[in-house]
């Protein structure tokens, strides 16, 4: 375009203030644009979960247990769309009894696609486990704990408060747990420990802690050998305590799969304390036993329900099983055989009116009483009936 003199626009001559302002915003332009093509999108910055406030340690055997809540929210308020991993973080105290800020060292990460095995009422359970011969325990050093989650290396969540405690010895493991099905119970056994977990001869015990848990049992094979892959239905709660080396589970229910573990008792400085875990005894108990045979059967020949019929009425005590389902009447024509069943079904109650006899026979007569798993007692005493021949 030109002006009026024929001189283009863009060849007049400016003010310099306003040659200025056009080169600046021609640089302002270009910085922007660059050579025109986009810049590669930066990934957004993860979260940085919030910093867990309620951790809380004690000595678990030959370790420490820590229990804490995991963070719902980062530092922004904002709700975490997944479930970041966790580090256990151990140092030591200074002389002045303050943590030693560079003593700590992480001793334990996991990931958050883990964190559910530890997890147990809304808290993780992690135990860390020290040697006995860690030079710190043997030195008699407080341990101090502090956590702290991540979804990114980069971004930790700023720690946990700090937790100390001093850690002493315990009875050895118990080496092996048994467990055997019987009529009056699960019965379990277990070797006496007789020396330390460090080694050192030990005087005895004052007791066992017994614990029971309900396993899936499509875990039960994994759970043996690695209780951490377990998938349990109820978790192992503290069951019974002995003095003694065995012990009997009577409340139990059949069909379900429960897994044992033992714990050895000892005294300290710092009070009671249990040794770590026995193997787990996993059992699934199946009713086997019958109920014990009925007893006192008795029989009467009564008017039948036809003129010049009769009938034979048999009663016997009750069976005091909890699980009872019934009775069963047989009846032979011969001594010494059961002879057919009569009831197709079990009899709830201990009494039974046979309407089938007939006149002139002799009859043997026995019981025997069913539990809901389906088995049948040894058969009662046998009671013999004649029935008379109707008088002329």
């Amino acid at each position: 375009m030109e002006n009026r003199s024929g001189t283009p626009f863009c060849l007049q001559k400016r003010p310099a203030q306003s040659v200025s302002l056009f080169y600046f915003l021609i640089s302002i332009f270009l910085l922007t644009a660059g050579c025109g093509a986009p810049g590669e999108p930066l990934p957004p910055t993860p979260p940085i979960p919030q910093a867990i406030a309620d951790l809380a340690v004690k000595q678990a055997g030959d370790g420490v247990l820590l229990t804490f809540t995991m963070p719902g929210k980062s530092t922004l308020g904002e709700k975490l769309q997944q479930v970041p991993a966790f580090e256990v973080l151990r140092g030591s105290l200074r002389p002045d009894g303050t943590p030693d800020p560079k003593s700590f060292r992480v001793v334990d990460t996991v990931p958050g696609t883990l964190v559910a095995r530890y997890s147990q009422r809304g808290q993780v359970q992690f135990v860390d486990p020290v040697s006995p011969t860690d030079p710190q325990l043997r030195s008699g050093q407080a341990f101090v704990y502090r956590v702290r989650t991540l979804l990114s290396a980069k971004h930790p969540s700023p720690a946990s408060k700090d937790e100390s405690l001093r850690l002493y010895p315990v009875a050895e493991r118990i080496a092996s747990l048994d467990a055997r099905v019987t009529e009056q119970g699960i019965e379990l056994k277990w070797p006496a420990p007789t020396r330390t977990s460090a080694g050192e001869p030990l005087l005895g015990v004052q007791g066992y802690h017994l614990y029971r848990g309900e396993l899936d049992p499509a875990t039960a094979a994994v759970a043996a050998s690695d209780p951490q892959q377990a998938k349990w239905k109820s978790p192992l709660l503290q069951l019974g305590v002995t003095t003694t080396t065995d012990y009997r589970d009577s409340g139990f229910d059949y069909g379900k799969t429960y897994a044992y573990l033992v714990r050895g008792v000892i005294g300290s400085p710092g009070g009671a304390l249990e040794s770590s875990d026995s193997p787990l005894a996993i059992v699934t108990p199946k009713d086997t036993f019958p109920p014990a045979a009925p007893q006192g059967i008795v029989a009467a020949i009564q008017p039948g329900a036809t003129p010049g019929s009769v009938a034979v009425e048999l009663s016997w005590s009750i069976n005091v099983e909890s699980d009872l389902a019934g009775y069963r009447v047989y009846r032979s024509e011969q001594e010494g055989a059961r002879g057919a069943l009569l009831t197709l079904d079990p009899l709830p109650s201990p009494a039974y009116r046979d309407n089938s006899v007939q006149s002139g026979q002799h009859y043997w007569y026995t019981v025997t009483a069913v539990d809901r798993s389906g088995n049948e007692s040894a058969p009662s005493l046998a009671v013999a009936v004649d029935v008379a021949q109707p008088s002329r």
